[in-house]
């Protein structure tokens, strides 16, 4: 039998997983022969690994566009980006702008094909080796692996698509040509189901492989572990509450969302991550941070990302996803825990004034504002935004917004032509802060209360609670008495979403989920010029976008429908 159909367009080279093996130890194969694999414990390995390997990221997978820049928390620089046909009117079924549904059942053909044919081997060659049951061990395990990660594909499906064919074998041709589309519903109940069926029997620590320790061998960190399972059930329960896909509103839903992100809390206690440094959630060993549940790392060093978002005007820098003010304005003053346009928030752009003194810490680890210093770190010039400075406009790729991006750049990279250098980067797949924020909405929506914990939870936490926790970490203040209404909550706590998260692909899902695309019809942006004083005026402009109801979930590929008449694409497309 030849395995060429598990690798649908997607064969990767060993060359580029290899820089990764401090995070995801497996080994080569370079044949696809199932004879030649599964008679090689090492070459089984090397299957999981390529499932790994789809895991996704966004780097900026639009051009370098982020999908932060298709929503309100970024408009990308360049016209010329494919992002721009999410709100342009570009976006059609013939124009589906993302590749998730080719992506995505590949790899789920890839794990469907890994159960169905490489479980039960017993590799007698390695039977008098001294690590032989610690690699049987590892071993059995991938299933448990196989199956998170084929459950976590189909949520990214879910997600974007509602509806999806559900698939658990690999199907023949004729039946891939003729499947229908499994209500949303049952595709959650599916994710959910698989991880409760696995949660126990992945390891929480791969530290000494399980039990068994094996001399000489790295941590492999990157693996599911038993942490990331309940991650992925607690997300998909909340998605699964959420009013795009819960629209009775189904209270039970809420509670199961509760219940299950409470449970991520909970168990990260007993394991030791917790909270810690904000800015240790990206660089190239942010891997090693004790909040970082599970994450998708690089296959190799590079520096396109910070290529594609340092300021224009730096050498190398593109200028790329600008951070809009409509994300600045949600950052509160730190003294006061109020938002801008609060009555006693001591927020001024008045001339002679700093409209960014006094913020949210997560702001200046987020953004690059004008006159920011060592942005990159090679660039020794304070960033001049303003109209006419060397930074901004009129320049060609420009930030239109006023602001450049930091999150997830590497200040350390250098991109000079005499000193260029590359590292790896963690795209941050689940982290404990998320939990806490997720756990405060499915409580609040559940209870509707802001102080009513899980009924009978022997470490109560109430959706203020949650919060707080987040915002501690940065040093703001707790969340004012006076949001106690259920109005004012969910407006701070989408607030609070918007930050804590930003740039880490929520935002473009989140207003999806919670039916509010009114909130992307526009965005505002930042317009500086300097005085001859030396200090600035700021203006606030308006950008429409378009909007309409049937971008809560994307158009099945028109390519998809053509080869199977039983699909049905989603309304409005």
């Amino acid at each position: 039998m030849r395995l060429k159909h598990l690798f649908i367009g997607s064969m990767i080279g060993w060359g580029c997983l290899a820089s990764c093996q401090d995070q995801l130890d497996y080994h080569e194969y370079s044949n696809d022969d199932k004879n030649f694999i599964t008679e090689n414990y090492k070459n089984v390995g090397g299957l999981v690994t390529n499932i790994y390997a789809q895991l996704d990221a966004d780097w900026g997978n639009y051009g370098g566009a982020m999908l932060a820049s298709a929503c309100d928390e970024a408009e990308y620089a360049w016209t010329s980006s494919s992002i721009h046909d999410f709100y342009n009117g570009a976006w059609s079924a013939s124009n589906t702008i993302s590749s998730a549904w080719s992506k995505n059942y590949t790899a789920i053909q890839q794990c469907n094909m890994y159960l169905e044919e490489f479980l039960g081997l017993t590799f007698p060659e390695l039977r008098l080796n001294s690590d032989y049951e610690a690699q049987m061990f590892r071993y059995n395990n991938y299933e448990n692996e196989v199956r998170f990660l084929r459950a976590y594909f189909y949520f990214n499906l879910a997600r974007q698509y509602g509806d999806v064919p559900l698939l658990t074998k690999v199907p023949s041709t004729d039946e891939v040509n003729t499947l229908k589309r499994t209500p949303v519903q049952e595709v959650f109940r599916f994710i959910e189901d698989e991880c409760d069926a696995i949660v126990d029997k992945i390891p929480a620590d791969y530290t000494k492989l399980g039990a068994y320790a094996i001399p000489d061998e790295k941590p492999e960190t990157g693996r599911a572990n038993r942490l990331a399972v309940l991650a992925l059930k607690a997300r998909t329960a909340l998605y699964a509450a959420s009013p795009l896909f819960n629209p009775e509103q189904n209270s039970d839903l809420w509670l199961k969302a509760a219940e299950a992100n409470k449970a991520v809390i909970d168990s990260c206690a007993k394991y030791g991550y917790k909270l810690g440094s904000y800015d240790q959630l990206w660089g190239a060993d942010n891997y090693q941070s004790k909040e970082m549940i599970f994450m998708c790392r690089s296959q190799k060093e590079s520096n396109s990302l910070e290529g594609y978002n340092f300021p224009i005007g730096v050498e190398g820098g593109k200028g790329g996803n600008c951070p809009t003010q409509t994300l600045v304005d949600a950052y509160e003053m730190q003294s006061t825990g109020k938002l801008w346009n609060e009555e006693g928030s001591n927020y001024s752009e008045e001339p002679g004034s700093d409209p960014y003194a006094d913020r949210d810490p997560r702001f200046a680890l987020t953004i690059a504002r004008n006159g920011d210093e060592k942005w990159p770190s090679y660039n020794k010039t304070p960033l001049q935004i303003y109209y006419g400075g060397v930074n901004g406009e009129p320049l060609s790729g420009a930030t239109p917004t006023g602001y450049y991006l930091k999150k997830y750049c590497d200040a350390s990279i250098n991109l000079t032509a005499s000193s260029s250098n590359k590292k790896y980067h963690s795209w941050i797949t689940f982290r404990l802060g998320e939990f806490y924020l997720n756990y405060a909405e499915a409580i609040f929506r559940y209870t509707g209360e802001v102080e009513q914990a899980l009924p009978g939870d022997q470490t109560p936490l109430t959706a203020r609670d949650a919060v707080d926790v987040v915002r501690f970490r940065v040093n703001m203040p707790k969340l004012r008495d006076e949001v106690r209404d259920s109005e004012m909550f969910w407006k701070r706590y989408k607030n609070e979403r918007m930050v804590e998260l930003a740039f880490e692909g929520h935002r473009f899902w989140d207003v999806r989920r919670w039916k509010e695309g009114e909130l992307l019809q526009k965005v505002t942006f930042m317009k500086i010029t300097r005085n001859s004083n030396g200090t600035y005026n700021y203006r606030r402009e308006e950008k429409q976008r378009t909007w309409d109801d049937k971008m809560y979930l994307f158009p099945l590929p028109q390519s998809e429908l053509m080869k199977n008449k039983n699909l049905v694409q989603n309304p409005g497309w």
